[in-house]
């Protein structure tokens, strides 16, 4: 068997070419920030050469330090402690916004972010999603030169395409590791407990101290956040490892582009939600067997049942627990949606209302 594992997986944007622009003024300081080119006219590097990623791109990573405070049981009574915890994470703008994981910022109470020229600065959340794992925190600008990295495409990438990543791996600031995309359309487990598709799998190296940071192509255009790594178990089912396993995981920037926005403005985003959990069917027919129905949701209140088996989602066809993942992850809270259901020998539609994705998926 194998586990997942957060873990920190750090990377910065490259830019081809870029120009300085206005500063604005405060209190006699200013902010400058050195624009990229257009994702379009940025320019593709040699096969294999990553220097210049990392040159141009490094001013655009940053440090993330967090305190946490959390509660500790003892045969005594609760004990509270306070945690300090690394991550990684990547200007988005001119105006002091910055892109982690929200795993990174969980429970923080302080959070500090330094820059690669050794500057450092208190930030404050303006909005995180627990359903794809991404946060977007703010630093006062003032004084600061800033380079935003550019946001490329995952729509496009292919098994075996080069990419990097850069970050903090194990407290090593600002480390590139380097590696291909290994598979596509992964499903990872979100903080909630729900499930994140369309993830990237990759082999280049992620450790505890990357979470946040950007996966980058060869044009050093970020295509994802890094999240998580894969780990190995022994005989005891325990975990063997917490560091690179050459299997790690990131957020395609797809999935969240449009969240970035909302979460600079604070707002809180919501998912779709429809109360089953799944598996693949026994027998390796197409479909996905649902396990159970929790009760009181919208899958409970339309009259799926456990072992009844979705063949389709609004007439798309359904190989497995993956694809009605993938389908959940495309709809919206309160849109109605027809399933073509298998139960026994015979098939059925069902008409269901999807609900919002509660805080905390279910137990169990």
């Amino acid at each position: 068997m194998g586990g997942l594992v957060v873990a920190g997986l750090g990377g910065v944007v490259a830019l081809a070419l870029a120009f300085l622009v206005g500063a604005v003024h405060t209190g006699g300081r200013t902010t400058t920030v050195i624009q990229p080119v257009t994702a379009g006219k940025v320019s593709s590097l040699p096969s294999g050469s990553w220097v210049g990623v990392y040159r141009e791109a490094d001013a655009g990573a940053v440090d993330i330090t967090v305190q946490a405070t959390t509660s500790v049981p003892t045969p005594f009574g609760a004990r509270t402690e306070t945690e300090t915890a690394l991550g990684s994470g990547f200007v988005l703008n001119g105006q002091g916004d910055i892109v982690t994981a929200a795993h990174v910022v969980e429970g923080a109470t302080s959070i500090s972010v330094a820059f690669e020229n050794g500057v450092t600065r208190s930030a404050t959340v303006l909005g995180k999603d627990d359903g794809s794992d991404v946060a977007v925190i703010h630093v006062n600008p003032v004084g600061l030169t800033l380079r935003p990295l550019v946001l490329g495409s995952s729509a496009a990438l292919q098994v075996g395409d080069p990419l990097a990543v850069v970050g903090d791996p194990l407290g090593f600031d600002r480390s590139l590791s380097t590696g291909v995309v290994s598979g596509l359309d992964r499903t990872i487990e979100a903080p909630n407990g729900f499930e994140i598709a369309h993830s990237i799998q990759t082999d280049a190296a992620l450790n505890p101290g990357n979470s946040g940071g950007p996966l980058l192509n060869t044009s050093g255009q970020v295509i994802g956040i890094a999240d998580q790594i894969a780990t190995g178990t022994n005989q005891f089912g325990s975990s063997t490892s917490e560091t690179s396993t050459g299997v790690g995981f990131a957020v395609p920037i797809d999935l969240i582009r449009d969240e970035l926005v909302a979460l600079e403005r604070g707002q809180t985003l919501s998912h779709p939600y429809l109360g089953i959990s799944t598996s693949e069917t026994a027998n390796g027919t197409a479909g996905a067997l649902v396990a159970a129905v929790e009760s009181g949701t919208p899958a409970a209140k339309a009259g799926l049942k456990a072992g009844d088996v979705i063949v389709a989602f609004n007439g798309a066809a359904i190989a497995g627990d993956g694809d009605l993942v993938d389908a959940l992850a495309a709809s919206h809270p309160g849109q109605t949606v027809k399933l073509t259901v298998q139960r026994g020998s015979s098939r059925i539609t069902i008409t269901v209302t999807l609900g919002t994705q509660p805080a905390q998926a279910p137990a169990g």
